[in-house]
Order: structure tokens, then C-alpha cells, then sequence
């Protein structure tokens, strides 16, 4: 378990990472050019790394459903969902609705025993979880000062507000 929590930290991390690089990449090359980027390199790591540590059987595919490669064109779907998301709400915002909608749509994957999975239906408790996540990050964004506040400035949402060297600034 440790072992696992570990690799769950150390992907938050990557991806954390990943998701500011590519949308610094999408603004310099544009969003054609990041996901090709970002899948193009995705491919050849997996690939090298997939020869590395199981090396020819990584293509036996016997036991895959004839749609189960076709779930990798998702990833497309990803990246451009993602750098947007990052370029209009900042990194912190659009991880944590990120977050937020992959444990929401995990537990409804579950509850329909969707894909293979083992029907497994919702409880209580994932619906206060997750109703708690989201309010934490109304918490997080809320400054106690201002509270929710429109912004005139473009690129900058309601909740996203000035740093304290901006508001010295404006002094």
C-alpha cells in the first residue's frame, strides 16, 4: 500500500508538471503542435520503456477487445481538454475540477460496471468525499479579503485574484 500511495504522489507530481509544460508549449506552438508533441513522446517512451521491461510480449494483444487500442485516441481528447483548461483556470483550478471529475466519473464508471468493471454501486460516503473535494476547492480559491470577485482581466477567472506585489502595485 505505501508502495502504491507513493506511485499515486509521484504521478500527482508528473502530471502536475506536465500539465504547465504543455501549456507553455501550446502557447509557443499551438494546440496541434502540443498534443502531437505530448502523445508523439508519450508513444516512443512507452514504447522504448515497454520493449525495456517486457520485451517482446508487450505484443501479444490476445486477450484485448477489438476497441480497446481505440481508447488511446482519448488521449487526444486529454491534452487538448487539459492545456485549455490550464491556459483559462491556471494550474491549481484546473487540476483540482480535473480531480474532482475523474473520482465523479470513476465512481459512476463503477456504479454502471462499465468496460469490464465490476458493478459496484455508490455510496454515501463517495458522494460526501466528493461533494467535500469540490467544496475544499471553493475553500482553497476564496480569498478572505475579497471573497469571489468578478475580474475585467482576460485569462483570469472570478476566483483568481491579484498577488500581493499586483495589489502594491494598484496602491
Amino acid at each position: 500500500m505505501v508502495i502504491g500511495m507513493a506511485l499515486a504522489v509521484a504521478a500527482g507530481l508528473l502530471v502536475g508538471l506536465q500539465n504547465i509544460f504543455n501549456s507553455r508549449v501550446q502557447t509557443a506552438a499551438g494546440q496541434p503542435a502540443t498534443t502531437a508533441l505530448v502523445l508523439g513522446l508519450g508513444a516512443l517512451a512507452s514504447f522504448l520503456l515497454g520493449l525495456l521491461f517486457t520485451g517482446g510480449s508487450m505484443f501479444s494483444w490476445d486477450a484485448l477487445e477489438w476497441w480497446h487500442p481505440l481508447l488511446g485516441f482519448a488521449g487526444v481528447g486529454v491534452v487538448i481538454c487539459v492545456v485549455q483548461a490550464v491556459k483559462r483556470l491556471g494550474p491549481t483550478v484546473a487540476v483540482s475540477i480535473i480531480m474532482v471529475s475523474q473520482l465523479g466519473f470513476a465512481v459512476l464508471w463503477d456504479a454502471l460496471g462499465v468496460f469490464g468493471l465490476e458493478q459496484s454501486p455508490p455510496s454515501w460516503n463517495q458522494a460526501a468525499g466528493l461533494l467535500m473535494i469540490a467544496g475544499g476547492i471553493l475553500v482553497f480559491k476564496i480569498s478572505p479579503k475579497k471573497g469571489i470577485t468578478s475580474s475585467k482581466q482576460p485569462g483570469r477567472m472570478s476566483w483568481q485574484h491579484d498577488s500581493a506585489e499586483e495589489r502594491r502595485k494598484k496602491a
